[in-house]
């Protein structure tokens, strides 16, 4: 292993690169789930690296539908509370594929690594205030939309990543002042409290913690998602370039598979708030109520640039990624 590769994986190991955030106390934490659709000789064993959230649904679903051992595949599902062992894990080796947000990704990419997206993950729903992410203020506090929150503290769970990214772009886009704005991180499950305690003044919080916040009196002031774009993807399944092109039957099989997990999981929501109970301490009350992402097959370009672009001016990245190195 030459000394570039060790300096590339080290920088991926401390930018704690993951979904949309750091596990939670919602999670089950580190553990593996193997396949549930049966096991046996002829089963190519895959080893997929997941965050114990809502968003990978698809991914147990489509395990439990049997999508995966109809390609031959019998999946290890390997489960961690925060994201930093994501991409090093996927670098070497320990996993074939693993889930990650797109910004993750793109930084990884930004850095040396040759990763590529094999499937999409979980995107945005689309309806300003019906999404799985927003940033809330307190009752009373005067924001009221995105510009607003210019020269205010708010709270993301990881700096230089898809929440403040994604939150700089729409209060510039509002006629707000971005490089005014302080981050903080708190972690999504801590967020409600800071935000009632006025630590903060406002908090980048998702799904399930969001209708938390609300339900205790918060405001949703912007749905930064949907307002940077309605069809914006946050997060999809990746591995290494070699391994699509060495791999590439390997590859097929489970970004079929992925697909129609995908697919069957926007079909099917009641079966996705169920099967999250399995692999997180959401209760089943909460996981009626809490909003579901969009899962669907195809990526959107266009969103991508816009997210890319915004990355790259708020320097997140050196430089805007192009489309087709990352995408399938």
């Amino acid at each position: 292993m030459n000394r570039r590769f060790i300096a590339v994986l080290a920088a991926a190991s401390v930018l704690g690169l993951s979904a949309c955030g750091s596990g939670s106390p919602s999670s089950t934490g580190g553990g593996t789930a193997s396949g549930t659709a049966g096991g046996g000789s002829d089963l190519t064993k895959v080893s997929v690296g997941v965050i114990p959230i809502v968003d990978c649904a698809p991914i147990y679903l489509g395990d439990k539908q049997g999508f995966f051992k109809e390609e031959g595949l019998q999946l290890d599902i390997q489960t961690a509370t925060g994201g930093a062992a994501i991409v090093p894990g996927v670098v070497s080796g320990s996993f074939d594929f693993a889930f990650s947000n797109l910004i993750s990704v793109m930084v990884a990419k930004d850095k040396g690594l040759d990763l590529k997206f094999v499937a999409n993950g979980a995107s945005t729903t689309g309806e300003k205030g019906k999404d799985i992410g927003g940033v809330v203020a307190p009752a009373g506090s005067g924001i009221q939309s995105a510009k607003d929150l210019a020269g205010k503290t708010v709270s993301v769970n990881n700096l230089s990543n898809i929440g403040d990214t994604t939150i700089k772009s729409v209060i510039e886009k509002d006629g707000g002042d971005p490089k005014s704005v302080k981050f903080v991180e708190v972690a999504f499950p801590d967020a409600p409290a800071a935000l009632a305690n006025k630590q903060v003044d406002a908090a980048w919080i998702l799904e399930p913690f969001l209708s938390k916040a609300v339900a205790e009196g918060g405001t949703i002031v912007s749905s930064n998602f949907v307002e940077m774009s309605p069809e914006l993807d946050i997060a999809g399944y990746f591995t290494k370039a070699d391994t699509i092109s060495g791999k590439a039957e390997l590859t097929q099989k489970f970004t079929r598979a992925m697909n129609k997990s995908l697919e069957y999981a926007q079909a099917h929501p009641d079966e996705v708030r169920d099967i999250v109970g399995t692999y997180t301490k959401i209760d089943e009350g909460t996981r009626a109520k809490m909003i579901l992402p969009r899962y669907r097959v195809e990526f959107d370009e266009d969103a991508f640039k816009t997210l890319g672009d915004a990355a790259a001016k708020y320097g997140t990245l050196t430089k805007a990624p192009n489309a087709g190195d990352l995408l399938p």
